[in-house]
């Protein structure tokens, strides 16, 4: 048993709650045991002044933690720090692999995540938080007569996974993730296909044995979390 009395393959409870942030388009509180993060979407009209018209829409996003969000109180981010970049690049690419941009037309789409209460797995739980946030605006706009037939490929999720004192995690927390051996984050869509893996070894290094239960748990996860996607909004499966 783990340390927060799971098995090894077994995510920690995840709860989502729609329509957190009232005057955004889209938006979703993801919730991943402790872990907390604000999720909004904005959909606006236009281009960024790099990209032509009638070439695609685009999708950027945003990532903060929130100075009480971590153990010690953390400084507010004035400009974007490293890590924050990266998270933020990492969630934009993405989603856009989850978007027909083409299909979009000339619009914007700008995500913002915004941690609450981090235990391990921001930037897994930005990112579902985000891709139902997304579901959550694409519909409102379904409903204001607009046509997002398509718009969404495939839905995805995201997971963290792990080697623990030799043992593969599926979901870490905080003190799991600052004792790995190995830490990875898997991104997959609902039909299977894999996003994007980011993996490494943490003063250690790792078998094909190992990095094949680390992927099947991360596989094994999230199908889980784009099961649960799939009960609220059914249509975009």
């Amino acid at each position: 048993m783990r340390v927060d009395g799971r098995h090894n393959n077994q995510l920690r409870e995840i709860k989502f709650e729609l329509g957190f942030v009232k005057n955004s388009l889209g938006s979703a509180l993801s919730v991943c045991g402790l872990t907390e993060v604000i999720c909004t979407v904005n959909i606006k009209d236009g281009l960024p002044s790099w990209k032509k018209l009638g070439t695609g829409g685009w999708l950027t996003a945003e990532y903060r933690m929130l100075p009480g969000a971590t153990h010690t109180r953390s400084k507010r981010e004035g400009a974007v720090g490293g890590r924050s970049s990266e998270i933020q690049r990492l969630i934009g690419r993405t989603l856009r692999a989850a978007v027909d941009l083409d299909k979009l037309g000339d619009r914007t789409i700008q995500i913002d995540c915004d941690v609450l209460n981090a235990d391990g797995g921001t930037r897994c739980a930005s990112i579902n938080g985000a891709m139902l946030a997304l579901m959550h605006a694409l519909s409102q706009m379904e409903q204001d007569g607009v046509n997002v037939d398509g718009v969404i490929k495939s839905p995805l999720a995201a997971i963290s996974v792990g080697v623990v004192k030799g043992e593969a995690l599926l979901d870490l927390c905080y003190k799991e993730d600052s004792a790995a051996d190995v830490d990875m984050n898997v991104i997959m869509t609902a039909t299977g296909d894999f996003v994007e893996v980011q993996g490494t070894g943490e003063e250690a290094v790792f078998s094909r044995q190992e990095l094949n239960e680390l992927l099947d748990a991360g596989e094994k996860g999230t199908r889980e979390i784009s099961a649960e996607f799939a009960k609220i909004y059914p249509k975009f499966f």
